[in-house]
């Protein structure tokens, strides 16, 4: 298997409105189940997660490219998700294009906005992953500790102090 070459940069606001597409492809969805709709992302629950991005002081998003296409976005945010701890922690969204999984981009992506995170002054970020989804065994390797649960869901934390 060949190594992909890509690159993690700042995502740039000409290019916030791509989060909206980036939200529908980080929707979680499980072996044999239909995709919902493209317009789902409309709804409330989901468009706190784009809506006006930039416009807060928590706001941030970084892109991975492979030969000048984006290909995935890892962004934050300060929102009153499932995920959202208080008011002082954003909530982190990723989200990579299937074919491009499993190559460790993710990964480095992740790690990438945990570092822009801390020099902006955030010690803490938090996230809600679905337990079937294969990338809360990256959150967990990356340091994200289970806090809270329901059925489907667990709510990680990654605290700087803890690395």
């Amino acid at each position: 298997e060949g190594f992909m070459e890509y690159k993690i940069r700042e995502m740039t606001v000409t290019e916030y409105p791509l989060l909206n597409e980036f939200l529908y492809e980080a929707i979680f969805i499980p072996d044999g189940i239909k995709p919902p709709p493209k317009n789902i992302i409309a709804s409330p629950e989901l468009q706190i997660y784009v809506d006006r991005f930039g416009a807060s002081k928590a706001d941030f998003a970084l892109v991975a490219e492979v030969k000048e296409k984006i290909v995935g976005a890892v962004w934050v945010r300060i929102m009153h998700d499932y995920g959202h701890i208080d008011d002082e922690t954003p909530s982190l969204a990723i989200s990579l294009y299937k074919e491009y999984r499993g190559q460790g981009i993710g990964t480095n992506m992740m790690k990438e906005m945990l570092s822009l995170l801390k020099t902006h002054g955030y010690k803490r970020v938090s996230l809600s992953v679905q337990k079937a989804n294969y990338a809360a065994k990256i959150y967990r390797k990356i340091g994200f500790d289970i806090i809270r649960e329901n059925k489907e869901e667990w709510i990680m934390l990654w605290q700087e102090d803890r690395h």
